[in-house]
């Protein structure tokens, strides 16, 4: 039984972080590119790159790992059941939301995303570093346990997909959603897809923190989302949908994620598809 007292939730601000800066029982991540982490981080910050959280396949580049490689992660994160792990990148929030996924679905939920990220520390003013982090391993680290709660594969997806069962939010970028980008053997989106691109909720005027959750929301209901009812969330490879899943859990929305992606999606031929703009 963990025995943290943080209290943090999912989504916390910079501000929230400074008190507990050097606490034994935080782990802070940082998902930047490595030239941003050499330069500077967040005090007492280890980095993580992303292949750490992906399987690739011939036909999917972003799979969740299978237990030897969550098993790394776990080692690498060196993580006991008693940690919080602080996630942030240089993004707004994709990459740090896809570790924070896998973290969920090997069953470790004492996470929380840095609302605006490196951008955010920065404009806070507060202090950085360029030392990299070194820890004494934990003996206790966190016991490997998958919860597919919030992960969708491709046979379960494409039933409810066919059966007309499930909401489907794309995303990716419109030309990607449209078919005119091609990032797989075939382009276009999933039937019944609706189209919000991930960065939409990200403010660029403010360190690309979130906008206000009552302001996406909206605009999600707008475009016909329920938020009464499941959603399956995806993009290319499940890493811009990393934040879209952060915004789903933030907004008590039931969403899982569709890391198999457009890259698995589309590169089978079977698959259905559709191009050109939504029917709605």
């Amino acid at each position: 039984m963990a025995t943290f007292d943080f209290n943090f939730k999912l989504l916390i601000e910079a501000e929230d972080l400074v008190p507990y800066l050097g606490n034994e029982k935080i782990r802070i991540v940082d998902m930047s590119r490595s030239s941003v982490y050499a330069q500077l981080h967040i005090p007492h910050a280890i980095h993580l790159k992303p292949n750490l959280l992906v399987r690739q396949e011939e036909n999917a580049l972003g799979l969740l790992p299978e237990e030897d490689g969550l098993k790394a992660l776990i080692e690498y994160l060196n993580i006991s059941p008693d940690h919080h792990v602080v996630a942030y990148d240089d993004e707004g929030g994709a990459w740090a939301g896809r570790l924070i996924w896998n973290l969920h679905c090997l069953g470790f939920y004492n996470t929380s995303l840095l609302n605006g990220g490196i951008h955010a520390w920065l404009g806070a003013g507060l202090p950085t570093s360029a030392d990299v982090e070194s820890f004494e391993n934990v003996s206790n680290l966190v016991q490997f346990n998958l919860d597919e709660t919030y992960r969708i594969q491709y046979d379960e997806l494409l039933e409810k997909v066919n059966n007309k069962e499930i909401q489907v939010w794309d995303c990716r970028t419109e030309d990607e959603y449209t078919g005119i980008r091609l990032a797989a053997r075939r382009g276009g989106h999933i039937p019944g897809a609706i189209h919000f691109e991930w960065s939409t909720a990200l403010n660029r005027e403010n360190h690309l923190k979130l906008h206000p959750l009552q302001n996406t929301q909206q605009r999600l209901e707008q475009l016909g989302f329920n938020l009464n009812e499941p959603v399956v969330v995806y993009c290319q490879s499940h890493h811009r949908s990393g934040l879209a899943y952060i915004l789903g859990r933030l907004l008590g929305w039931e969403i899982q994620a569709y890391d198999g992606a457009w890259s698995e999606w589309g590169n089978r031929l079977a698959s259905p598809i559709i191009t050109g703009e939504s029917p709605s």
